[in-house]
């Protein structure tokens, strides 16, 4: 049985490791994409010129690392414009409430702006506020996360309603305030069903992995991270089909990826190992899903059959 001190070191060494942000080559449009909107609304600032915001909408799978690579992007963003002496609080960040009403995204909205607001008032009381405050404290941008929940539960009345007070915010003609959206695949079909919104929107989408493509890609990924927490990683991690058997069992999704190498590097950690091996990635899978062998990709020589996403597969289950 592992001891607490042993669990203790292991969790705050992971921990460590989970701070580290892998600049991958698909942050690059993001990251400059909103540089440029961010650019354009400051010189529209200093000008004195009043123009319509755009926006930045991110799509991409669930755990395709969509979150890690906004907040870190907003994080940066944040600290170059209060650099600049825009202030801290020119970016609002929150995730869309389900049921995502019109009524309730502009309390949540007023609650992140701290301004909270009781149920009793009518939506566009509530919006008024929002628009208030948000040129009271010189916001710049609005992101909402898992935007596709805008279309959840909500009826087309709802989500037409939340979306053209979208529109509304990036067009007020006092203080406009660009939109930044991320979310699965859904949030696609949010902004094909409002044209409109989705004009004023700069995309990017994060594209699934192949293991074929991405394998080697996955290796150097690894090889940095057993780096970063001082074990060496042994020849059987170091095989392509290894990398390959990652990006699979991840779902083909780059954010799981790297959750499953920080899953066996805490193995390696709980064991008190020097090195990474094949065996740790074994058990991290079988912690996460209880697969049996059979089910384990870093098993089983046909490791594509496998459906990564499941969990609980046995051969005797019915």
């Amino acid at each position: 049985m592992m001891g607490n001190d042993l669990i203790t070191q292991a969790a705050q060494r992971v921990a460590e490791l989970k701070a580290y942000f892998v600049d991958h080559e698909r942050f690059v449009p993001l990251a400059e994409g909103f540089s440029i909107l961010a650019e354009k609304r400051l010189v529209d600032i200093q000008t004195g010129r009043i123009s319509e915001a755009q926006g930045l909408a991110l799509s991409g799978h669930s755990g395709a690392g969509k979150s890690a690579a906004i907040t870190h992007l907003l994080a940066q963003e944040r600290q170059r414009l209060a650099d600049q002496g825009y202030g801290d609080s020119t970016i609002i960040s929150l995730r869309v409430p389900s049921p995502a009403t019109l009524k309730f995204v502009g309390q949540m909205l007023l609650r992140a702006l701290g301004y909270p607001i009781g149920a009793d008032r009518h939506a566009w009381y509530i919006w008024d506020l929002v628009q208030h405050h948000l040129k009271e404290r010189r916001v710049l941008f609005v992101h909402l996360d898992e935007a596709q929940d805008l279309a959840s539960r909500g009826t087309k009345h709802e989500l037409d309603s939340v979306t053209s007070m979208l529109k509304t915010l990036m067009t007020d003609p006092e203080w406009p305030v660009g939109i930044i959206l991320s979310g699965t695949n859904e949030l696609e079909d949010i902004l094909n069903h409002d044209h409109q919104l989705a004009r004023r929107m700069r995309t990017v989408r994060f594209e699934s992995l192949s293991p074929a493509a991405y394998g080697d890609d996955i290796l150097d990924l690894l090889e940095n991270y057993c780096e970063l927490a001082q074990l060496e990683p042994e020849d059987d991690v170091l095989e392509l089909s290894h990398g390959e058997r990652v990006v699979h069992a991840a779902a083909n999704q780059f954010g799981i990826a790297i959750v499953l190498i920080l899953d066996a590097i805490e193995d390696a950690y709980l064991h008190g190992q020097k090195t990474l091996n094949r065996h740790n990635f074994i058990r991290a899978y079988h912690r996460r899903t209880s697969c049996d062998a059979e089910f384990n990709p870093f098993v089983v020589p046909d490791f594509m059959r496998i459906h990564a996403r499941q969990v609980f597969s046995r051969e005797n289950r019915t």
